[in-house]
């Protein structure tokens, strides 16, 4: 299980076997939740967790999901980036040549796990960032799903950058009982969105930004 290394997206990239991503989408710190470490333990990244206790995860396209739909809104002037360094199915949406960026990746878990332990894991990657400062974290569930957000600015090529940060471990609609059995579970997925841009670009580009964040969605379908 890898997902990958970056601003976000380090995590999920290392969970799924791809490899780092190439300019101009370069993302610093892949999790989510809380603030500033208070111990001088570095973070166990979530991607780490989760090969510890047995957990795969396989990269799927969010459109393509039969149990959940992900929403993914597009600004006026961002376009779709394809990189195939990329793990298969990840979406990013571009506004010009570099920043502002929006990246959805999305994985089919594999294995049992402690969701509320994995939560704990979610803000280390953005941690590890060069001079992460934290902005605004939660760990209270998202759209009724476990959740952990993190929003923050870090050091990346002597540029300063800010990002936000959210990944959700949503359950997508549980399959027919058969006759006379209960009910199986439904399958357990990894749900990331990153959106970075420039530090000094906050005002001019947040309208945008805010609304990819405020229209991404996760929901199980009916």
């Amino acid at each position: 299980m890898r997902l990958a290394r970056g601003a976000a997206a380090v995590a999920l990239a290392a969970l799924a076997t791809t490899g780092c991503h190439t300019k101009p989408v370069d993302y610093q710190s892949v999790w989510t939740t809380s603030s500033s470490p208070t111990s001088t333990e570095a973070p166990v990244p979530i991607s780490s967790y989760l090969e510890s206790v047995g957990v795969t995860g396989q990269p799927v396209i969010p459109e393509k999901l039969t149990d959940l739909t992900v929403t993914l809104p597009r600004p006026k002037g961002w376009e779709q980036y394809d990189n195939p360094n990329l793990a298969p199915g990840t979406r990013v949406l571009a506004k010009g040549d570099t920043y502002p960026t929006a990246m959805l990746m999305a994985f089919k878990l594999n294995g049992d796990f402690d969701v509320a332990e994995a939560i704990k894991h979610g803000d280390a990657d953005a941690k590890l960032s060069q001079n992460f400062k934290t902005l605004n974290a939660s760990d209270a569930n998202w759209r009724g799903f476990p959740s952990s957000m993190i929003e923050g600015s870090y050091d990346l090529n002597g540029r300063r950058m800010q990002s936000y940060n959210r990944i959700v471990f949503a359950t997508g609609t549980p399959p027919p009982a058969p006759a006379g059995q209960p009910a199986p579970p439904g399958q357990r997925y990894l749900i990331q969105l990153t959106v970075t841009g420039y530090a000094e670009k906050a005002a001019e580009e947040g309208p945008d930004i805010e609304s990819i964040i405020g229209g991404f969605d996760v929901t199980q379908k009916k």
